[in-house]
């Protein structure tokens, strides 16, 4: 059972689960193969395919975000620990991807409130997007949002400064034209 052979055979298995599209199984016997085999040089390519196999069950942005939270822990794991592997320049894309996504879930969540006027709520939305997501293509619709929501509580030194930020930062953008 510890053969070459064997721990071959079972990363192969993880493989064949991918491939196949059994997403769970590609879960558990993925973590089987890294728990019995915690050194091989296979086990970044193990958390690989459990991260590839959450990416491809994520869902569209308005449904929940529990897998794409998982995907990020694996890919985010794969860039830190094994930053020399071939599959971190790959891990890191896809957790960017992953990262505007979920900025991209907060953005619709915040447009629904800031549509029913419940700007509280709204501008909370936008504010952590720009806290969390820092780096993503949400930021300067979110400023832009942020803007709209302070001038309709009548906040303008607020809207002000989410103005200046977005022009300073963004001065090419739709966002900033449509701000100004």
């Amino acid at each position: 059972p510890y053969s070459d052979w064997a721990k071959r055979a079972r990363i192969m298995q993880v493989y064949c689960y991918h491939k196949d599209q059994s997403y769970e199984n590609v879960v558990s016997s993925a973590n089987r193969f890294i728990e019995f085999h915690p050194y091989d040089k296979d086990v970044p390519y193990a958390y690989y395919l459990i991260g590839l196999s959450y990416y491809d069950q994520v869902l569209a942005v308005g449904r929940d975000q529990k897998l794409t939270q998982e995907a990020l822990k694996v890919f985010k794991l794969i860039t830190e620990e094994y930053s020399d592997s071939v599959y971190a320049l790959n891990s890191k894309t896809r957790y960017n991807f992953l990262r505007d996504h979920l900025a991209s879930k907060e953005m619709e969540v915040g447009r629904y409130y800031l549509k029913r006027s419940h700007y509280t709520p709204a501008i909370n939305r936008f504010r952590g997007v720009i806290e969390e997501f820092s780096t993503t293509s949400q930021v300067p619709e979110a400023l832009h949002r942020l803007v709209e929501a302070y001038l309709s509580l009548g906040l303008v030194n607020e809207a002000q400064t989410a103005g200046a930020i977005l022009g300073y930062n963004y001065r090419s953008t739709d966002w900033y034209e449509r701000t100004f």
